[in-house]
């Protein structure tokens, strides 16, 4: 026996055991009864050791029907044969061959099972024939008994059979709730990969940047260096405010009912005014275009442009020369947004930073997943040069709208 949740769950062969034992009880005892009562008087054999032995050999197998129902079957049916051609009164001991018959009807197929309903209707012909009844009504007692079995057997095995596959299916749809879970939680890993390494990326560039032209003019220009000083700490703050952001994402429940709050603390297009002073403090000339109509853009497509114009700028830090010029141009077309940020190199070469170069992937994957592209790599002439686009879907098809 075991305790489920709120249940008990019966060992089959328990029930079964007790079955078994229960009906050869009352067969013995009914037939007992019978025989004083009415069957002694019409000349049947008296039920003695070997009618008992026998009926307890028709009973008892029932207890391993669902173990081994052919052997259960074959036992139990044999010995009713046996007690049938022994000439005892055959009506007290034809139940327990027409359950067993059942048993073997639901758990085998019926081009199988049709030979356990053959033999049956066969033990039970000849034990009407045996209780003196008509051939015709032997005949039909069989049938009709058999039959009715093999409606109800036919029926359980049908249901056990979609049981089955629902299990399977339920286990299926199982082993898919948890693929995707996991699907989920490696993207959003990935989008938090992301999302780190373009925070840190970025401030901490223009960290060192500034913390290198403080250190080289510290004597000769104060002013320049306490004005260098300055853009440090106000990228530092600026660089805990993301950061203090995106944990904040991190511990907020995944039930949400409000999608937007994903990006409530992420950056967008209206800030690049604020990201273009940063990289101007970092010692770039940057200028900045926007053309066209602009409008209102998905959050999530908000934050991809503004990342990828932050990393963009970010390599120009790293690898350009601190004279740098830098182009930062954005084109609102009618179905597309198109991003063109282009640097001319500088005269000084920039101190060479530590770098991941996961940066340019980086850019791809956010283009590559709301449907846009990008193209990445030297100018012809002289520097480097990023150009995306992306589709400007409606918001509530846009990822993160």
């Amino acid at each position: 026996m075991q305790v489920g949740k709120g249940r008990v769950r019966i060992d089959p062969l328990v029930i079964d055991t007790l079955l078994a034992c229960v009906l050869a009880v009352v067969t013995v005892v009914y037939a007992e009864q019978a025989y004083s009562a009415r069957y002694g008087d019409e000349g049947w054999p008296a039920f003695g050791t070997v009618a008992i032995a026998l009926s307890l050999a028709v009973n008892l197998p029932l207890a391993a029907r669902r173990r081994a129902p052919w052997a259960a079957f074959a036992v139990s049916c044999g010995a009713f044969v046996v007690y049938t051609a022994a000439g005892f009164q055959p009506s007290v001991n034809t139940w327990a061959p027409l359950l067993a018959c059942y048993t073997v009807i639901v758990r085998n197929p019926a081009k199988r099972a049709v030979w356990a309903a053959a033999v049956t209707a066969a033990a039970w012909a000849a034990s009407g024939l045996a209780a003196r009844l008509s051939v015709e009504l032997a005949a039909a007692q069989a049938v009709i008994g058999v039959g009715i079995v093999w409606v109800f057997s036919t029926r359980s095995r049908r249901l056990v059979q979609r049981n089955v596959q629902l299990a399977e299916t339920t286990a299926q749809l199982r082993r898919e709730q948890e693929l995707r879970a996991r699907h989920a939680i490696v993207e959003e890993r990935l989008r938090i990969a992301r999302e780190l390494h373009d925070v840190v990326a970025h401030h901490l560039s223009a960290l060192a940047v500034q913390a290198g032209l403080a250190d080289f003019v510290f004597t000769s220009d104060p002013a320049a260096a306490r004005e260098a000083v300055t853009s440090i700490g106000t990228s530092s703050r600026q660089a805990l405010e993301e950061m203090r952001g995106l944990l904040g994402v991190l511990r907020a429940g995944s039930d949400t009912s409000d999608p937007d709050r994903l990006y409530q603390s992420s950056p967008g297009l209206e800030r690049l005014d604020d990201l273009v002073e940063r990289t101007r403090a970092a010692g770039l000339d940057v200028s900045l275009t926007v053309s066209g109509r602009q409008q209102r853009l998905p959050s999530g497509v908000d934050l991809c442009a503004y990342r990828i114009v932050q990393e963009a700028l970010t390599n120009t830090v790293k690898h350009a020369g601190r004279e740098a010029r830098v182009d930062v141009s954005l084109r609102f077309e009618a179905d597309r947004l198109v991003g063109n940020i282009s640097d001319q190199g500088g005269n000084t070469p920039a101190r060479a930073l530590p770098s991941s170069g996961l940066g340019l992937l980086g850019m791809r994957e956010r283009v590559k997943l709301y449907g846009g592209s990008l193209r990445a790599g030297p100018r012809a002439e002289q520097g480097f040069e990023v150009v995306f686009t992306i589709p400007l879907a409606p918001l509530d098809t846009a990822g993160g709208g």
